[in-house]
C-alpha cells in the first residue's frame, strides 16, 4: 500500500512506464496471442497499482500514516 506522496509519485511513474511498454508491444507485436501473453502481466500490474493509487487518494492526508 502507498503510504506517502513520495510513494504515490513513484507508483504513478511506474504506471506510466508500464503503459508505454504496453503501447510499444501493441505496435510491434504481430501475433495477437503473443501480444496477449506479453501484455497481460503488465496490464494486471497497472490495474493493481491503479487500485493502490485510488485507495491512497481516498484517505484524507490527516489520516495517513506519518
Amino acid at each position: 500500500m502507498i503510504q506517502n506522496d513520495r510513494e504515490l509519485k513513484a507508483t504513478l511513474n511506474r504506471i506510466d512506464r508500464f503503459q508505454k511498454l504496453v503501447e510499444k508491444l501493441q505496435q510491434v507485436e504481430t501475433n495477437p496471442r503473443n501480444y496477449e501473453l506479453s501484455a497481460g502481466g503488465f496490464l494486471s500490474e497497472i490495474e493493481r497499482m491503479n487500485l493502490e493509487v485510488a485507495e491512497y487518494l481516498s484517505v484524507h492526508s490527516s489520516e495517513l500514516i506519518k
